[in-house]
């Protein structure tokens, strides 16, 4: 499968949806958002294009749950 910058990927296993920064052909540096204490912080990584599959957003008829506080 081929990704695309800017496209949205999630690891094929599960865990958070994230964009591809840079593109290429043996490995996609993916970027993505992970809650640290009350924190959003900034994590980047690489991954083999064989272990992600394109991702998408909940979209409005998507209804998201919370659970606790």
């Amino acid at each position: 499968m081929e990704f695309k910058e800017g496209e949205l990927v999630r690891l094929k296993s599960g865990g958070p949806l994230m964009t591809v920064e840079e593109a290429h052909e043996h490995d996609l540096s993916c970027i993505w958002f992970e809650k640290v204490g009350n924190k959003q912080v900034l994590q980047r990584n690489s991954f083999p294009p064989v272990v992600l599959e394109k991702g998408q957003k909940p979209g409005p008829g998507i209804a998201s749950i919370r659970i606790g506080r």
